[in-house]
C-alpha cells in the first residue's frame, strides 16, 4: 500500500468497549475512520466522550450520523421506559418477551453495521471494527459471534466490492474477552478510561448512576482488575 495505512472503520460510541476496539485496531497498524451515532439516547455525553477518546487515538476522520430511533421506541434507551437499576444486569431488568433486557434497541447493531458497511465501501476499506462482547454484557442478541459471522456473509452479497470479490472482516475483538481482560487490554494499550462513559442514565451533570446495567458491568470489570475506575459516579 506504498507505506499507506490500512483503513478500518470503527464503530465509536465513547463507551469503554468501542474506546478499546479501536485502540486495537490502531495497534494493528490501521488508519481509524470512526462512525458516532446520535440515535435519540437519551443524553448526548456518551456522543461527547466519543469526541475526547477519537482524539487522543488520533482518528483520521470521525463521522457523527443522526438516526433517531425513537420513531420505533421499544428500548428504554430510545423511549419513556425506566432503565432497570441496582444491578438488573445480574438480576432482573428483563423484558416482558423473555431473557432480553428493556434497554436492547432493537436492531442497533444491524443498523450501526450497515452504515459502516456503506462508509467503508466508500473509503475503499473492507476492515470494520465494533466493540461487541458476549460474556460480561447484558445478553443483547446482536452482541454475539453468530451475529458477527452472518453480518460479514451479508456484506459480500449486499455490496459492490463484495461481488467484485473484496472481502469485508467484521472485527470483534472484544468477543470473547470479559470486562476485566478488556479493561486490562486497554490500559496496556495507552486507552485513558477517564475519556469514556458507560452509563445508560446519568445525572444532568454527567455523573453515572452507577446502578443501571452497564455500570454495574463496568464497575465490576474495574473491581476484577484490580485498577481504579476514574469514571464519577453520582
Amino acid at each position: 500500500m506504498n507505506g499507506e495505512a490500512m483503513k478500518a472503520v470503527v464503530l465509536l460510541s465513547g463507551g469503554l468497549d468501542s474506546a478499546t476496539a479501536a485502540a486495537i485496531a490502531r495497534q494493528r497498524g490501521f488508519s481509524l475512520h470512526a462512525l458516532t451515532f446520535q440515535y435519540g439516547q437519551r443524553h448526548a455525553i456518551e456522543t461527547e466522550a466519543a469526541v475526547r477518546v477519537a482524539s487522543s487515538l488520533g482518528v483520521e476522520q470521525h463521522v457523527f450520523e443522526t438516526i433517531d430511533l425513537r420513531v420505533f421506541g421499544g428500548s428504554a434507551l430510545t423511549d419513556s421506559i425506566d432503565v432497570p437499576k441496582s444491578g438488573a444486569a445480574c438480576a432482573g431488568g428483563k423484558s416482558v418477551e423473555g431473557d432480553i433486557p428493556v434497554t436492547y434497541v432493537p436492531a442497533r447493531n444491524t443498523i450501526f453495521l450497515s452504515f459502516a458497511l456503506g462508509y467503508a465501501e466508500v473509503l475503499g476499506a473492507t476492515d470494520i471494527f465494533i466493540g461487541v462482547n458476549a460474556v460480561d454484557y447484558s445478553g443483547y442478541p446482536d452482541c454475539r459471534p453468530d451475529f458477527i459471522a452472518a453480518f460479514e456473509r451479508l456484506a459480500k452479497l449486499a455490496t459492490k466490492c463484495g461481488v467484485e470479490g473484496a472481502a469485508f472482516t467484521i472485527h470483534a475483538p472484544l468477543i470473547e474477552l470479559s470486562k476485566s481482560e478488556i479493561i486490562r487490554e486497554g490500559v496496556r494499550l495507552g486507552v485513558d478510561y477517564g475519556l469514556t462513559h458507560s452509563c445508560y442514565d446519568p445525572a444532568t451533570d454527567g455523573a453515572a448512576c452507577g446502578r443501571c446495567d452497564s455500570c454495574v458491568l463496568r464497575r465490576q470489570g474495574f473491581a476484577d482488575a484490580g485498577l481504579r475506575d476514574p469514571l464519577v459516579y453520582g
